[in-house]
């Protein structure tokens, strides 16, 4: 939920969260998958959901793990300076961004 709230809007880059655990608030689902032309993960254990639930769907899909622990609070000022760094390897981002990692 973090990544959607920081990287929403930026280069007209359309953002959603979605997380693989039952008890996530918004759960992914097939929809999602299909929209995405980028997957990105927090861990490894993410990328094996997505495989294990959503295989034949992600034939055509890139999914990057970010190798971030998923253990953060919402909008933690650490996650956010991690999450730009890393995302930031694989997409291009403003400026701005640079100066804040």
């Amino acid at each position: 939920m973090t990544a959607e709230k920081v990287f929403q809007g930026i280069y007209d880059y359309e953002v959603r969260s979605a997380g693989t655990e039952n008890n996530a608030r918004v759960k992914v689902t097939s929809g999602h998958i299909g929209w995405a032309d980028l997957i990105f993960v927090m861990e490894k254990k993410h990328v094996r959901r997505l495989q294990e639930r959503f295989g034949d769907l992600l034939s055509q899909k890139k999914i990057v793990c970010l190798n971030i622990p998923d253990d953060f609070q919402f909008m933690d000022d650490e996650l956010i300076e991690i999450l730009i760094a890393s995302v930031s390897q694989h997409i291009e981002l403003p400026i701005v961004f640079d100066r804040l990692s």
